[in-house]
């Protein structure tokens, strides 16, 4: 039961069936280190296989969601392995950090980050890869690898934030590293819509309930098609969501939707 998992370098809960993840360094702005990175990427591995979570939310502990790679932890000894030359080492952990997307990405659950504060670096990517992302107007999220001598290519950022927000505002941010308000981000299409700060984690945990209280299984199979028909063509993406859509036509939720009309309810869903 995933109720039951007590991860080392981060705060995890479950009620009902939405897990929450919270990074929990608030005196740092919650920043990542490599083990918190391994820890994640790890989690959501293994949700793929967790039946008593639907979906997840992400968040951070005290006023921030999460400033980045820890400088002193990770930056660190990124440095040693420069000076040593070390580039399988460097090459393991970027190869290690974008895990942490592919894991976030593939596993079934709709994901959904609430970002207050800080949201920078690794943690702007962490929102970047949630399915959905609730913030407030306070918040300041910035794709800052530019300000540290690195290209804004990390852990998929030049692959899915045009997708959110459009090539061209996408170019501004990774070129720059400039930090977006919450007003901006909500304009952008990078929040889907703001929150008060401190009504926030609740009303992502409603958006999750809310999520985890529909038909899963076809929620897993939308996000499947969406993240899987980024590399498609047209033709190809009708013919796959013909495909998922019959599939989805076979589970018992699509007969209780019928029989609840039918009868004037409201559907009672169940996953399967």
């Amino acid at each position: 039961m995933a109720a039951d998992w007590k991860p080392q370098h981060f705060a995890w809960s479950v009620e009902g069936k939405v897990a929450t993840v919270t990074l929990n360094r608030p005196e740092r702005k919650n920043p990542l280190t490599l083990e918190s990175y391994a820890e994640l990427r790890d989690t959501f591995r293994r949700l793929a296989y967790a039946k008593d979570v639907k979906t997840v939310v992400v968040t951070g502990a005290g006023d921030n969601f999460c400033s980045g790679g820890d400088v002193h932890e990770i930056i660190g000894p990124l440095i040693g392995m420069q000076d040593a030359g070390d580039m399988d080492g460097l090459l393991r952990f970027t190869r290690m950090t974008g895990d942490l997307v592919k894991a976030m990405r593939l596993c079934p659950q709709p994901v959904v980050a609430a970002v207050d504060g800080i949201c920078a670096g690794a943690g702007a990517i962490v929102a970047m890869a949630s399915d959905l992302r609730l913030g407030t107007a306070r918040s300041k999220t910035a794709f800052l690898f530019v300000r540290v001598g690195l290209a804004g290519a990390d852990m998929g950022a030049c692959n899915i934030l045009p997708r959110i927000i459009g090539s061209g505002r996408a170019a501004e941010l990774l070129y720059t590293g400039r930090a977006m308000d919450g007003e901006e981000a909500e304009r952008w299409g990078f929040f889907n819509r703001l929150c008060a700060p401190e009504a926030l984690l609740a009303e992502a945990q409603k958006t999750a309930a809310a999520l985890a209280d529909g038909p899963t299984f076809a929620h897993a199979m939308t996000k499947k098609c969406i993240h899987q028909e980024w590399s498609m063509d047209v033709e190809a993406a009708i013919e796959a969501e013909a495909q998922a859509q019959a599939i989805c036509m076979q589970t018992k939720d699509f007969a209780r939707a019928y029989y609840a009309f039918v009868n004037k309810q409201k559907p009672v869903f169940e996953g399967n």
